[in-house]
């Protein structure tokens, strides 16, 4: 950030209280857990909650009816995000066409982490274009396991991965020839505890559990989840309520509603009079001409 005007420019540092992917990499080496939170498509208002309630790690992707309308989006919302929550470390979930080769995948990369983001998640990411990024300086927490998305097509659907020692050691590779190509990060969903936990022990870089169970290095839940969203009966094994934001948030909306309708809101002390003798002019002009 900088200030001044014209040539007489003073450059502002990053605030000390900026979380990057350099203190989630030392959360790891100090064996201190990394909370994550993926807010989806919802607005940067959650991703403030997360900051102010200590979060280490937020995964964001842009609105957007269709993916050329998120990657669209994603810059601007990424500059919205930053706004509310100036410290908190981002990682912003990028379109496939946005990575389909190379080049494209370290300019959106350094567009995005231009305006705010502190890595970015390509999943699915080949070994040379995530060795090519890395290789640019671009910081990259990806993703192994069952993929988010149209990807689950090659699993079969969302569903559990690595259940045989033969896909267990697969998914092994994966992971470690992401972080041998310079991945600094990683979450993994959908294997079982036993090898989200073996393969986070075994990685130098950040392992973070989803729908997993395994302890790892952290652990993420989508706000969907984590704020009771999505009814009970539709609510996967690793979901677990904090809050019912719906069920309060719609108690409110009705109450505010009936209380609009019996005339009860707003209430005298909502509101202010005005002065007696000035309000009878007013009526008395009122009147006089209308």
């Amino acid at each position: 950030m900088a200030k001044g005007k014209g040539n007489d420019i003073e450059m502002m540092p990053l605030s000390l209280q900026r979380k990057t992917i350099w203190h989630i990499q030392k959360m790891k080496d100090e064996g201190n857990k990394i909370s994550m939170v993926g807010t989806a498509y919802l607005d940067p208002l959650f991703v403030m909650m997360c900051e102010k309630s200590g979060v280490d790690l937020v995964r964001y992707t842009a609105p957007g009816e269709k993916s050329q309308d998120r990657v669209q989006a994603t810059k601007m919302w990424t500059r919205l995000i930053r706004k509310s929550a100036p410290n908190i470390c981002l990682n912003a979930v990028m379109q496939t066409q946005q990575y389909a080769d190379k080049y494209t995948a370290v300019k959106e990369a350094a567009e995005l982490v231009g305006d705010g983001a502190d890595s970015v998640m390509p999943m699915g990411v080949t070994n040379d274009t995530l060795q090519y990024m890395s290789d640019n300086l671009i910081p990259v927490f990806g993703h192994v396991g069952c993929l988010s998305g149209w990807q689950t097509g090659a699993f079969g659907g969302y569903r559990r991965v690595g259940k045989t020692a033969e896909d267990a050691m697969k998914l092994f590779r994966d992971a470690y020839e992401y972080q041998e190509c310079g991945m600094i990060g990683m979450t993994i969903e959908m294997a079982s505890r036993d090898l989200t936990n073996a393969i986070a022990k075994k990685l130098r870089i950040p392992v973070i559990q989803v729908a997993a169970g395994g302890v790892a290095d952290g652990s993420e839940m989508v706000i969907f989840d984590l704020l009771g969203m999505i009814p009970s009966a539709g609510m996967a094994k690793h979901g677990k309520y904090y809050s019912k934001l719906f069920d309060d948030s719609m108690k409110a909306f009705a109450e505010f509603d009936a209380e609009v309708k019996q005339e009860i809101y707003p209430a005298e002390e909502h509101g202010w009079g005005m002065d007696q003798i000035e309000f009878e002019k007013f009526m008395n002009e009122l009147e006089k001409k209308y």
